[in-house]
């Protein structure tokens, strides 16, 4: 009988937060649905703040730490060229495999500029079919396409191993003060939360390494 190993993770608190100037103009010539699109765009882009953290957080001066800098995530040899083949889109899948971490929500998280030459690159010399499938996964798997990645970086991996953080809600902050003199309100968006690898081992990166 073998008993189960148990390890932790750890977050702590980091804050993103984003801001918006509205004119007395609008306000005065807008429906209130001004104030749902507002809100909107700030929401969005704070979860464009957050997804960009955990894939390529730093780990200092207040980022998270991102799949990219997790220490022990698997990072086969480099692309030949700026575009991957699919043997090589493969070895990402057989690195975690072999780790035997390939289950769950698995995932490539591709660039738009990748994804796109990707449907036109073939899988082999005979076969007639293109690394990016007529579903729009690759290798069989769910592919989401995403400028939120650096131009020429790949992901795969199972990302319910990427685990998000939140410390209470989304806190919006209305400031008619700071720019006053303009007839000016400052609409201001902030989110405490902090990203972590549960396995470093159930995700792959790779590049061309230039």
């Amino acid at each position: 009988m073998r008993e189960p190993t148990f390890g932790t993770v750890s977050l702590t608190p980091k804050n993103v937060g984003a801001f918006t100037d509205i004119t007395r103009q609008l306000i005065l010539q807008s429906t209130p649905a001004v104030e749902a699109l507002v809100r909107d765009d700030l929401t969005q882009a704070l979860a464009l703040a957050i997804d960009k953290g955990a894939l390529e957080g730093s780990g200092s001066s207040g980022q998270p730490t991102g799949i990219l800098n997790t220490s022990g995530v698997n990072k086969p040899t480099s692309f030949a060229a700026a575009v991957p083949t699919f043997a090589e889109m493969v070895a990402m899948e057989t690195a975690v495999a072999e780790d035997n971490a390939l289950s769950g929500n698995l995932t490539y998280i591709a660039p738009a500029g990748m994804y796109g030459a990707l449907k036109t690159t073939a899988k082999d010399a005979g076969s007639g079919q293109f690394v990016v499938g007529p579903d729009g996964n690759m290798n069989g798997y769910n592919t989401i396409v995403s400028n939120q990645v650096t131009a020429g970086d790949l992901y795969f991996g199972n990302f319910a191993d990427l685990l998000i953080g939140m410390y209470g809600g989304l806190d919006i902050v209305v400031d008619p003060y700071t720019s006053s003199t303009s007839g000016t309100v400052r609409i201001v968006a902030l989110q405490t939360c902090d990203v972590a690898v549960r396995h470093a081992v159930s995700f792959a990166f790779n590049n061309d390494g230039a």
